[in-house]
């Protein structure tokens, strides 16, 4: 089982949907680093315009 977090609530835990607003909840933690990242050029352009 992995942690999960609510972004609307702020809230952690470990089931898919929220508790308390009942909306679907996500991963924490960022994606693993990898050198041979294929879409980083993109990741980092759609920062750019946000």
């Amino acid at each position: 089982m992995k942690l999960r977090k609510c972004d609307n609530c702020k809230i952690y835990t470990f089931k898919q949907l929220c508790p308390k607003c009942d909306k679907e909840t996500k991963n924490p933690n960022p994606p693993k680093y990898s050198p041979e990242d294929t879409y980083g050029k993109y990741r980092r352009l759609s920062k750019q315009f946000k």
